[in-house]
């Protein structure tokens, strides 16, 4: 399978396919560490960006199995910030399928770079999810709740401090211990930036002023929040994978619910994609950062797994569209 003709020569980052437990490609490419010529592996963690909503939205699904939670109920009783013009009847489940209209602090529909963030307000203050409420608490309701669909990344903000309320936890120890260490995914977190563990791979953005790369330090923020910026390991995105959907974590139904149509559009379901295709559906979860890109996705029908992540920001997109039209057309 002549996977590598597909993969540009600049990829930087990790591929894989597996399918039906089988490695069909794996490889990973450039430098976790670019000034010191550390190679990515397969076991290099990455940064994900959008990509932990997925796992916060499994966290929220197994409070609202073991009935914590009601997927139906208000913000107002959930939280214990003053919402201001939020309005309080906004639902957990309207937080999940992003049509709650809560103001989003970043806003992709009006915004083009996150870095954009921190010009007035230094990104090393966000080292938990409330400290991102300074940035959307004063904004106006961007549409009445369940008026619509709208990717929307304080949303999944407040489902994390919704999980620190609700479980005394700060979040991000309650996904570590609800959800990576029952699935085996010891090489998954929220790293601080200034100091991040072995192993974990710098994200680096191209500087057009000095013709070279820096590092996303002051472009993101330090550690990752309900929003996103997990790192993670190929090895456990396979875990994630293989343990969600054989319901060892949550049950069937609530599996089935994370991954079926639950806006008009049929594109989202609870922390997933749903791609359409003749046959049924693909899931996939994404993310994209300065200098970060992820995609991966499922196919239940092909029992195809595709994983791409880039720590320079590379077109996990393109690529997977390319590999993915490669191998239906020549192999399934």
């Amino acid at each position: 399978m002549n996977i590598k003709c597909l993969i540009e020569k600049d990829f930087t980052g990790v591929v894989s396919i597996i399918q039906k437990g089988k490695v069909l490609f794996q490889d990973a490419f450039g430098y976790a560490d670019l000034p010191n010529k550390i190679p990515n592996e397969m076991d290099t963690k990455f940064p994900t960006a959008s990509a932990g909503k997925a796992f916060v939205a499994v966290g929220i699904m197994k409070l609202i199995e073991t009935g914590i939670l009601d997927i139906d109920g208000c913000l107002s009783d959930l939280v214990n910030f003053d919402l201001k013009a939020i309005d309080p009847n906004i639902s957990v489940r309207q937080l999940l399928n992003h049509t709650s209209g809560i103001p989003d602090y970043f806003d992709e529909s009006v915004m083009d770079e996150y870095e954009e963030l921190w010009i007035d307000y230094p990104n090393y203050k966000i080292r938990t999810s409330a400290d991102l409420i300074p940035l959307f608490i004063n904004k106006p309701m961007m549409y009445k709740p369940g008026e619509k669909f709208q990717y929307n990344n304080t949303g999944f903000v407040v489902l994390g401090l919704i999980i620190e309320a609700v479980t005394g936890k700060k979040f991000d120890e309650y996904l570590e211990e609800t959800v990576f260490q029952p699935l085996g995914m010891t090489n998954t977190g929220y790293y601080e930036l200034d100091r991040l563990p072995a192993k974990c791979a710098n994200a680096y953005i191209f500087d057009e002023s000095h013709r070279d790369y820096r590092t996303n330090i002051f472009s993101v923020d330090v550690k990752g929040t309900g929003a996103g910026g997990a790192f993670t390991t190929i090895p456990d995105v396979e875990k994630f994978w293989k343990e969600l959907l054989s319901y060892q974590i949550l049950s069937e139904k609530s599996v089935k619910e994370m991954m079926s149509p639950q806006v008009e559009e049929k594109c989202y379901g609870y922390g997933f994609w749903l791609d359409k295709k003749e046959d049924g559906l693909i899931v996939h979860f994404e993310g994209c950062d300065p200098g970060v890109s992820f995609y991966s996705a499922y196919d239940r029908e092909k029992d195809l797994m595709i994983t791409l992540v880039s720590n320079f920001g590379n077109n996990v997109w393109k690529l997977y569209e390319e590999i993915n039209k490669h191998l239906y057309r020549e192999f399934l």
